[in-house]
């Protein structure tokens, strides 16, 4: 079998065994890459001289005998809006074409300190904003499953490399559900982490109070893995959580006897493919005969978290993206005076959904207007919270669809934003309330993935880890490979 089938954990293995060597396992990779990108497009910078180096490091510590960090050797990407010193950070728009960071954020120290392999930075949607990847300034990533299709968005890249067998992991970020849908779309697990788990220093701000960075892996226990890895306290983030991070594998376990699963209503809504909605009833069934015992719950308010997301974090992205003015970094554009500049190279730089969202931003924030639209939709934040609670107070974890379809091809909504906006419909609400969910794979409509989301409350990511795991041993999704992926 080809390493690059394998699982991150089975290949953690054989490297600990000395059956297989980190440079055997990048250069599987890199190979893989090599034979498949140019149909999926999923990088937009490639690191394999790096990659190779760092599994050389990798292969002389384990012949000195040295104890090994639970992502030594273990390829992976990082969605190109996370910062690598040294390398071209992108974030899938022209005004930061050519911008290389000099510092890493977090989450890229803490891999290096795993001695983790990285081979390159992926494809997004420009500043995240999309759920396609066909936001991207340069290209649009496609789907393993079906390359007419999306690989979903903001980190199609990331989801798109997992999923075709190109890494073994990737880290996206979530802001309305940009981890979970490509993991949905490309037949993957991605976690949406609690906000203020991982540190989100280095990682190039779209929401602030919104953004959140997880892992995309092939099956839960390689999530647990790269959670492990990136999840903990850090003084350089304020919002970050000060809470011990547990041994995520000890949640790993294959049944639900006793966990109590709440289905929100409100999440079944007219829009819902019945394909779709099949497959999740389907899995909701198969969680109640692994012993959990599962019940309707309500959150009225979900009916308003889409346009309370679309002003908040379209206002965040409105503040956060003033900073490029072709002064101190990125694309510069040319003008007589500085006002001028500024103009031409906002024009320039931007594209069209990153110019519409910082519209919509600033007018929610203008005089007149902010008490109308933002403040208010910071008030239906705190009720959407509060439904959140209200049902942990009755249930673990809830359970809902991830999208109301399958991946749709590409082109089909690009010229419909309000269409596109949709597709978070049931991803939105878990960023406003600052919880935790995961993605991962309960079934196929048309040859192409369905993803179940699991929900859980703030800091609950165990509980989330131990029914999807559940699940997905009862299953055998996670045992195949997209179409172009088959060796």
């Amino acid at each position: 079998m080809e390493l690059h089938t394998l699982k991150a954990h089975e290949l953690q293995d054989k490297l600990r065994k000395k059956e297989v060597s980190a440079t055997e396992i990048a250069q599987s990779f890199l190979k893989r890459i090599d034979a498949v990108e140019d149909k999926v497009q999923a990088f937009i910078t490639r690191t394999p001289e790096a990659a190779l180096a760092q599994a050389r490091r990798v292969d002389e510590k384990i012949a000195r005998g040295e104890r090994l960090a639970p992502l030594a050797g273990l390829p992976g990407v990082l969605k190109d809006n996370i910062c690598v010193k040294g390398t071209k950070t992108t974030c899938g728009s022209r005004i930061l074409e050519n911008f290389v960071p000099p510092y890493d954020a977090t989450v890229a120290a803490r891999l290096a300190g795993q001695d983790a392999v990285i081979l390159g930075k992926t494809n997004l949607d420009e500043f995240a904003m999309g759920s396609s990847t066909e936001n991207s300034a340069f290209f649009t990533s496609r789907n393993p499953w079906d390359l007419s299709a999306v690989p979903g968005g903001s980190s199609g890249g990331s989801g798109a490399a997992v999923s075709a067998a190109m890494a073994l992991w990737g880290l996206g970020s979530d802001t309305g559900g940009s981890v979970r849908l490509p993991a949905a779309f490309c037949g993957i697990v991605g976690l949406k982490p609690t906000y203020g788990r991982v540190s989100r220093y280095g990682l190039v701000a779209y929401g602030s109070s919104l953004d959140q960075i997880g892992p995309l892996t092939r099956d839960v226990r390689d999530c647990a893995l790269v959670m492990g890895a990136i999840a903990g306290h850090d003084p350089l983030d304020s919002t970050s959580v000060e809470a011990p991070v547990p041994d995520y594998t000890k949640a790993l376990v294959p049944d639900l006897k006793g966990m109590k699963i709440g289905i929100p209503k409100e999440y079944f809504v007219a829009g819902l493919d019945p394909a779709v909605e099949k497959a999740i009833q389907g899995a909701i069934e198969q969680l109640r005969s692994l012993g959990a015992e599962c019940r309707e719950v309500s959150m009225p308010h979900t009916e308003y978290a889409l346009a309370a997301y679309y002003l908040i974090a379209t206002s965040e992205a409105s503040s956060n993206l003033a900073r490029y003015d072709g002064v101190g970094y990125g694309h510069r554009g040319q003008g007589n005076d500085i006002v001028a500049m500024y103009k031409r190279t906002r024009t320039e730089g931007f594209g069209e959904e990153a110019r519409r969202r910082i519209m919509l931003g600033t007018y929610a924030l203008s005089s007149g207007y902010y008490d109308a639209y933002y403040l208010k939709a910071l008030k239906v934040r705190t009720l959407i919270r509060q439904d959140f609670d209200k049902a942990f107070d009755q249930v673990d974890v809830l359970v809902a669809p991830i999208s109301p379809t399958t991946a749709f091809k590409i082109g089909e909504k690009v010229e419909d934003p309000l269409a596109m906006y949709l597709q978070d419909v049931c991803t939105v609400p878990i960023n406003l309330a600052g919880v935790p969910a995961i993605s991962l794979p309960c079934g196929f409509s048309g040859g192409l993935p369905v993803g179940l989301q699991i929900i859980g409350r703030p800091l609950g990511e165990e509980a989330l880890l131990r029914a999807a795991y559940a699940f997905e041993q009862a299953n055998d999704y996670h045992r195949r490979l997209a179409p172009v992926g088959e060796v």
